[in-house]
């Protein structure tokens, strides 16, 4: 069963509360209206849903001692070359002497 199916069948116990611009509200009530759900569920599984994506990158990940060498060993690795890379790196930088 998905989180999203667990969520709608456990009782939802804790309040939020929170304050918008009438232009906020209008745009989150279009939103809402356009997806068919209620104004509620979603800010709250928009919310939920960003959250998870902020959460994804600070994950801790365990790996064991020979994995992390690899792991390292692929990060100073230098990449194939490619002829659409060589072209990318023969072009004079637009950020060279920009100041």
């Amino acid at each position: 069963m998905s989180d999203a199916a667990t969520e709608l069948r456990v009782s939802k116990s804790q309040r939020i509360n929170l304050r918008a611009t009438a232009r906020q509200e209008a745009v989150l009530r279009q939103a809402a209206e356009a997806t068919d759900r209620t104004l509620t569920d979603f800010i709250l599984s928009s919310a939920v849903e960003q959250a998870h994506r902020v959460l994804a990158d600070r994950r801790w990940f365990s790996a064991t001692d020979a994995q992390y060498e690899e792991f390292l060993r692929l990060l100073d690795e230098p990449l194939p070359s490619t002829a659409r890379f060589d072209r990318l790196f023969s072009r004079a930088s637009r950020f060279a002497d920009a100041g």
